[in-house]
């Protein structure tokens, strides 16, 4: 069962979330953490990485416009961040040969709890054709091969893993959940997916079982989405950006759990 009120637990807790982001969306996601009503900090040197890790309540890892610099700061968080949520965002991880090496070595360590990834991302991760493009998401995905590849994931790197597309899918504990709802214009505006992983972070935080986390993050985003879509989404993907950070500031947990879209498959 959804716990719609982890929403005023982050509200009153205001949980601080270490993000080594990237930086197309790193404004967007500090921003949206505080919207939501945590505390962000964006601290991507090695010399502090590991040290802010462990003062955080969670930590995510956003791995696009990658240089060498950050995969050290990456690592010393993965291996800092136990007992603490880690949520890892592969972003492009298909890209380039050298990106996925990285990505597997920060799975490997075991200390990613949460793995946020578009089927583009699973397929890559998982040496699957298909996997081999850039940061965009790829065409609609069947409902089963998104189930299966959400499955295999977190299955190998046991771990809760969400699956986004037109429909998000949840991975975790032997369970499989469905949540749909959004807005088209959610693909019009570049870095949403890097904004849902800081989501993760934020419920990670207050939520200890990663794919009830994922669960969280996927509704209370597909939501956002569809507020934004109500108000704003006519004068165009400015405006709409805009109007996803209102939704994630003025949401309550009634008005999210009348609107979210869950299933258990």
């Amino acid at each position: 069962m959804m716990e719609y009120t982890r929403l005023e637990q982050v509200r009153a807790m205001r949980p601080l979330i270490h993000c080594i982001s990237n930086v197309v969306s790193a404004n967007d996601c500090a921003n949206l953490a505080l919207a939501v009503g945590a505390s962000p900090v964006m601290a991507h040197a090695p010399q502090e990485a590991a040290y802010i890790t462990t003062q955080a309540q969670a930590t995510v890892l956003n791995l696009g416009t990658p240089v060498e610099e950050k995969w050290t700061s990456c690592m010393a968080c993965a291996q800092a961040a136990p007992p603490h949520p880690l949520v890892l965002d592969p972003v492009g991880v298909g890209a380039s040969p050298w990106r996925r090496g990285w990505a597997r070595r920060l799975l490997d360590t075991g200390a990613v709890t949460l793995l946020r990834v578009n089927a583009g991302e699973a397929r890559g991760l998982l040496g699957l054709a298909g996997g081999g493009q850039g940061v965009d998401g790829p065409a609609a995905t069947a409902r089963a091969e998104g189930v299966a590849l959400a499955r295999t994931l977190a299955q190998v790197h046991r771990c809760a893993v969400l699956l986004t597309g037109e429909e998000d899918l949840i991975a975790g504990g032997g369970q499989v959940w469905r949540v749909g709802g959004g807005h088209p214009m959610m693909s019009r505006v570049t870095g949403t997916g890097c904004m849902l992983s800081v989501l993760c972070g934020v419920f990670a935080a207050v939520e200890p079982d990663g794919a009830q986390a994922a669960l969280l993050a996927a509704s209370y985003w597909k939501v956002c989405a569809q507020v934004a879509g109500e108000w704003a989404a006519h004068l165009g993907p400015g405006s709409f950006r805009l109007a996803l950070l209102d939704g994630a500031g003025t949401l309550t947990p009634r008005s999210w759990a009348e609107l979210a879209q869950v299933e258990q498959l």
